[in-house]
């Protein structure tokens, strides 16, 4: 039964309750609505394209409705859609944590299977946390985190975020942390006004709280390279791999959120391959599975799985699991999703667009409102500014970066916004016709709600 857009939008405000949305303001207007996907395309019920400018929530690869992905899934739901991995084993499943230690940084040797970046996270600080136990120091419980961090919406993964308006509400379910100064350069929490110059100082204030609190830290949380949702925040060059040293000068144990980074967004297959850097615990998820289906991995080191060990009862078991763990659809697909990184040239084909996305940036740095350009590969935030000299952001509740958002639908671009900085993140596979056509999108957007100067 085909049902009219109209219908959909009723029941839509009557029954769906979003993600990240003031209700109240959703229940104002008639959402678009997607009944159908066609390579960077999305569809709506009225038959309008949009270009999808954050791959669908930051995990869309090959494009929408990939043949050879369906393909893949189609297959593997005629074989079998779901086993447990509880006692049993599963033939995709062990496949694909094969491939995943195969291309991971070295070092990452056990693969343990979730459902979401939160997920992932969640299994990260609780093995770290463990893994400190059964080598007798457990008072190592809290954790170092960057301000601006963003690790996902389960408690754990909250307690290692530094975004307040998301995370302090929450406060009190939350456990204990240490936050450290963002590699924040152009809003630099130490007041540093050339980032040149200043020696990496937010290095030298990590180094300082980890002398202060080194014999009750467990490990530092870190999305390597580029902080995601808090801003398209990228830290610089050296920054990673001075992280990796100071865990190692302090015996702390390195966990890295490439959940957003991993699978080629950075340029590379895994965002610390840029700095040659190995985590001790490293979670993936997002485009893992291309955007098909909900699936997320923990990766390990030999050294942290061996600590787990022992006599049935010693009780050293990894007391956690999740019902769908190492579903054989998702991993059916992401197998062939990882065949399509390498038959396609992707990587190669992604620092193409990576140049591309630079060029348009740099002249978009000029607009008088636009403060700030950031870019780590296919990923890039523009900062929306009241004054360009003085860095004074717009007031929250002008909600110039939704305004920039909502104009940009009526040139076929499909955008979300962070606060006042606006979001390229579009899938892996854009053609470069298509890049320029959301950047010219996104552009006339920006002129009209914030004016063309």
């Amino acid at each position: 039964m085909t049902h009219t857009t109209a219908q959909l939008q009723t029941w839509d405000k009557q029954y769906v309750w979003h993600p990240f949305t003031q209700m109240q303001d959703w229940l104002a207007d008639d959402p678009i609505v997607i009944v159908k996907g066609e390579g960077s395309w999305l569809i709506d019920s009225d038959g309008n394209r949009y270009l999808d400018g954050v791959a669908s929530m930051w995990t869309n690869v090959h494009g929408h409705s990939h043949p050879e992905l369906n393909r893949a899934l189609a297959e593997q739901a005629a074989k079998i859609e779901h086993s447990t991995l509880l006692g049993l084993a599963g033939e995709q499943s062990i496949l694909l944590a094969k491939r995943l230690v195969e291309i991971t940084p070295p070092g990452l040797t056990r693969v343990f299977y979730s459902d979401n970046g939160s997920t992932a996270v969640e299994v990260g600080l609780k093995m770290a946390y463990q893994y400190h136990c059964h080598r007798g120091e457990p008072q190592r419980t809290r954790f170092l985190r960057l301000q601006h961090a963003y690790h996902g919406d389960t408690v754990g993964a909250m307690s290692v975020g530094g975004i307040p308006i998301y995370h302090a509400t929450f406060s009190p379910l939350l456990f204990s942390t240490i936050e450290a100064p963002a590699p924040y350069c152009y809003r630099c929490p130490l007041g540093k006004d050339d980032p040149a110059a200043c020696g990496m100082a937010c290095l030298g204030e990590l180094e300082r709280l980890v002398q202060e609190h080194r014999g009750e830290l467990a490990g530092m949380m870190l999305e390597p390279l580029l902080q995601g949702a808090g801003g398209m925040i990228v830290h610089p060059r050296g920054y990673l791999r001075g992280v990796r040293e100071l865990c190692d000068r302090y015996g702390l144990l390195l966990i890295t959120d490439e959940v957003a980074t991993g699978f080629g967004r950075t340029g590379r297959m895994f965002a610390c391959e840029h700095e040659e850097v190995s985590p001790d615990i490293m979670a993936i998820s997002k485009g893992l599975c291309a955007g098909y289906l909900p699936l997320a991995a923990t990766l390990a080191t030999e050294k942290i799985y061996g600590a787990f060990l022992g006599n049935y009862a010693e009780l050293k078991t990894f007391f956690h699991g999740h019902t769908f763990t190492g579903n054989p659809l998702a991993c059916a697909v992401a197998l062939k999703s990882l065949e399509l990184f390498e038959e396609n040239s992707l990587l190669a084909a992604v620092r193409q667009r990576s140049e591309q996305l630079a060029l348009r940036l740099a002249r978009l740095a000029q607009h008088p409102q636009v403060g700030n350009v950031r870019q780590c590969g296919l990923a890039a935030g523009v900062e929306l500014v009241k004054g360009k000299h003085s860095k004074e952001p717009y007031p929250w509740e002008e909600k110039r970066g939704i305004r920039v958002c909502v104009a940009a639908r009526k040139h076929g671009v499909f955008s979300r916004p962070l606060g006042n900085t606006v979001v390229v993140f579009p899938p892996l596979a854009i053609s470069a016709a298509e890049l320029d056509s959301l950047l010219t999108g996104l552009e006339r957007a920006i002129g009209e709600v914030c004016g063309d100067g």
